[in-house]
């Protein structure tokens, strides 16, 4: 594997590596996360119309991005490659409310669906190779996380 001075100085795959959260000795897809949740804290409200365009822009480019990293690497969704948390998370935000509860909220049912991946997730994971496959599967985590931000908002109605 190329050594951590070399991610730093290939804009792909700083990128791809979450701008350094990947590099995180433990838990790197739970920092990419964290980056991920705070880069979405930053933005400002925005039309669900724009936001999703955004999400989907970052979707294209993470399959690119994750894909020739994990190609340059050597290995196959490496741990550190993080874009597609960033790009799970965000899907989990889409539409939530706003404010740090739903953030956080929004943080923790991503995480656990991406940790445990429960089925189609875990089966997406092992089907599917190179770019698609390292982002379908936090795609997959991020839409069935943000149904259970919109569940519970209806339920709290």
């Amino acid at each position: 594997m190329k050594s951590t001075i070399a991610i730093w100085r290939n804009p792909v795959h700083l990128i791809a590596f979450g701008f350094g959260a990947g590099l995180s000795p433990k838990a790197p897809g739970t920092a990419g996360t964290a980056v991920a949740m705070l880069i979405y804290l930053l933005l400002p409200a925005m039309p669900p119309l724009i936001y999703a365009v955004l999400v989907l822009l970052s979707f294209v480019l993470g399959i690119w991005l994750c894909g020739k990293t994990a190609a340059d690497l050597g290995v196959h969704d490496h741990g550190g490659i993080v874009w597609d948390e960033f790009v799970g998370y965000w899907i989990t935000m889409f539409m939530a409310p706003i404010g740090l509860l739903w953030a956080v909220l929004g943080f923790g049912l991503f995480r656990l669906l991406d940790i445990f991946k429960p089925w189609p997730i875990k089966w997406l994971d092992k089907e599917l190779k190179g770019g698609m496959g390292i982002m379908l599967d936090d795609v997959l985590a991020g839409i069935m996380a943000a149904l259970c931000i919109q569940a519970i908002v209806i339920l709290m109605a």
